[in-house]
């Protein structure tokens, strides 16, 4: 038995379509009586598929008394076995073989994001003790240890910054977009990256207490706490066992005929109530990605109908996660808005911090080429450059590093430019020959199709809401230009996770939407888990449920239309099944049906169940076009 079992496991998909293949053309053989054979060769079909069928059904019964749908089918298999009908047995057997493979196609997939995370943490650390730096595992830093981390190397535990200055790419806790300088006292995070200049740090969270460590846990434990969808044909089993055997049973009594007592156990087996689901499942997975979606889980879509907030992570999902040049404006009438750009662009040329290198970027993005070229380019840590550049001396930086040379800054520049960093912005601060010349902001931009997003899911009826790490302002104006109302700002990790707890505790099903590995809790806790697979993590596409690989957004409010239409599909499907078995029982009682005629019928209901569902391989939406255009402009509402 156990070699048997062993052989009927082998290949898995492939044997599974192997089996199908081959029973199916041994049922054409046995119909049409194909080949001269001593034996009937609906036989085939009856081992391949119908022997895996009854020892998982004896298996379920014996080990957990699990009472599913293969009950039913194993009765009528053997019931039809004994008394000759073999093409009865082989067809259904056939096509709860069938169902069964389409199941499997669309269950959960292996994912290794939390491997991904265990790599993503730091494996060595560099301690200082006097004049001497040692290089240790990261697991046997202990809390106290002074820790040297220098350019592109990842911090590997929490700790305090004690000497030095740079600028941290914090993205893997908090998504933030722009990098955060750091200088003595501030503290830094585990798994983040040092981007430039080494800096001296004590350590206060090591091993499972550090940032990363925690990260893992909650991945962990959001991945078991998601309940998963129970097939329908299961659900319904112990019923439709009762009803099948009970109508069997009094149909022997009152007849005595055990071949209408067989044919009641063949047309009440649930072939086209297992085939309702996943060929519906199959045909939307089939639509969504025509349209840029990989659905990573089986029964994503049946929850996905179900959701009424989506959560959304502002960088690089919403905008596109760069930070871009925003504003240049010049305070100095001798100098224009272009020559004080192309003066900062020279004077960050030669810089390490990613502000100065977004700068330099864009400028040659815009114009292709630099006016200048920067020289006696010096860099200051924690404050920014200064350089010499078409006979002028450039300084560019952070405000602090104006003040250390004396340049001040008028109140009415200085509201402005304050009301610019409330709005989510960063600046640069531009000093020419001495004077304070004018300033350069730099933000996360919006990406175009985020507005008509945002408009056409409300238009659904689902309410959207913002949970980013960055800061509460730059949440709040992101916010405010795509008309959500609900923003959580400032959130880590656990943060975003503990919100979307929140939110299905209070029985609201929630889709969430991030690219980041900062986001993957949140995207394993949330009924609905898409991740943007261009821009997005490893971590954070084996997290989710549904990938969005082309990161175009414009895309979702067709895949959650998609989903609701799905499930109305099954719904059709499940009602027009449970009419054709009660309509199939009562002509199996009343003597009109034998086994084989029942077996073809539910063998036509199944195939009118497949091709209701392939309907929605071509569905493409109701009055996409008119809802797109009613939203393009919606500060005209």
């Amino acid at each position: 038995m156990k070699r048997l079992k062993g052989l009927l496991e082998w290949g898995g998909i492939k044997k599974d379509v192997a089996f199908l293949v081959i029973s199916g053309a041994a049922l054409l053989a046995s119909m049409f009586r194909i080949f001269p054979i001593p034996f009937d060769a609906a036989w085939a079909a009856v081992v391949l598929c119908g022997i895996p069928i009854i020892m998982e059904a004896v298996t379920g019964l014996v080990t957990a008394f699990d009472i599913k749908a293969d009950v039913l089918v194993s009765l009528a298999l053997v019931a039809s076995i004994i008394i000759g009908e073999y093409f009865a047995a082989g067809e259904v057997a056939f096509i709860m073989q069938l169902g069964g493979l389409l199941e499997e196609l669309t269950a959960q997939r292996a994912r290794a994001g939390i491997e991904k995370l265990v790599r993503l943490t730091p494996q060595t650390a560099r301690v200082v003790e006097g004049e001497t730096e040692t290089i240790v595992p990261a697991g046997q830093v202990k809390t106290g240890d002074i820790l040297r981390v220098l350019p592109g190397e990842s911090i590997p535990v929490d700790g305090v910054v004690l000497t030095g200055h740079t600028s941290i790419n914090q993205a893997v806790m908090t998504g933030e977009s722009l990098p955060v300088d750091k200088s003595a006292g501030d503290e830094v995070s585990s798994g983040t990256v040092n981007q430039f200049g080494s800096f001296d740090m004590r350590a206060e969270r090591v091993g499972e207490d550090s940032s990363i460590q925690r990260m893992i846990r909650l991945v962990q434990s959001a991945d078991a706490g998601k309940a998963k969808i129970v097939g329908i044909a299961d659900r319904w089993a112990t019923w439709i066992v009762v009803i099948a055997l009970g109508a069997a049973g009094l149909t022997w009594l009152v007849t005595g005929e055990i071949l209408r007592t067989v044919t009641i156990l063949v047309v009440f087996c649930p072939c086209a109530l297992v085939l309702a689901t996943p060929t519906a499942i199959m045909a939307a997975m089939g639509n969504a990605t025509k349209h840029g979606f990989l659905i990573r889980e089986g029964d994503a879509l049946e929850r996905l109908a179900g959701v009424s907030r989506i959560a959304f992570d502002k960088t690089g999902t919403l905008t596109f996660g760069t930070p871009e040049v925003t504003i240049v404006k010049s305070i100095l009438p001798e100098i224009t808005d272009e020559e004080l750009y192309a003066c900062t662009a020279a004077a960050e040329q030669r810089s390490e911090h990613p502000l100065g290198r977004a700068v330099t970027r864009c400028y040659q993005q815009k114009t292709g080429r630099f006016n200048f070229q920067a020289e006696e380019f010096q860099m200051i840590p924690g404050r920014g450059v200064m350089a010499c550049a078409g006979g002028r001396e450039i300084l560019a930086g952070n405000r602090e590093l104006l003040e250390e040379h004396g340049i001040t800054i008028e109140d009415k520049t200085a509201e402005d430019i304050k009301s610019c960093l409330l709005r989510g912005n960063t600046a640069v601060y531009v000093a020419i020959d001495g004077r304070f010349a004018g300033y350069l902001a730099l933000a996360d931009t919006l990406r175009p199709e985020s507005v008509d997003t945002i408009s056409r899911i409300t238009a659904l009826d689902i309410h959207p809401v913002l949970i980013t790490g960055d800061r509460e302002e730059t949440a709040k104006s992101i916010a405010g230009l795509l008309q959500i109302a609900e923003v959580h700002g400032n959130c880590r990790p656990e943060d975003k996770l503990n919100w979307i707890s929140h939110y299905e505790e209070n029985c609201q099903l929630i889709c969430m939407i991030g690219d980041g590995v900062n986001d993957a809790p949140a995207l394993k806790k949330a009924a609905v888990g898409i991740a943007m697979g261009g821009v997005g993590s490893d971590i954070a596409v084996d997290a989710a449920d549904i990938v969005l690989v082309s990161d175009e957004i414009k895309e979702l409010p067709h895949l959650l239309e998609l989903s609701r239409r799905m499930m109305n599909t099954i719904k059709c499907n499940l009602s027009f099944s449970m009419i054709l078995n009660f309509l199939a029982l009562a002509l199996a009682m009343a003597g009109i049906l034998n086994p084989v005629v029942g077996a073809l019928v539910h063998n036509a209901g199944s195939v009118l169940v497949i091709i209701h569902s392939a309907v929605l391989l071509k569905w493409s939406g109701k009055n996409r076009l008119a809802v797109s255009n009613c939203t393009e402009h919606p500060e005209k509402q």
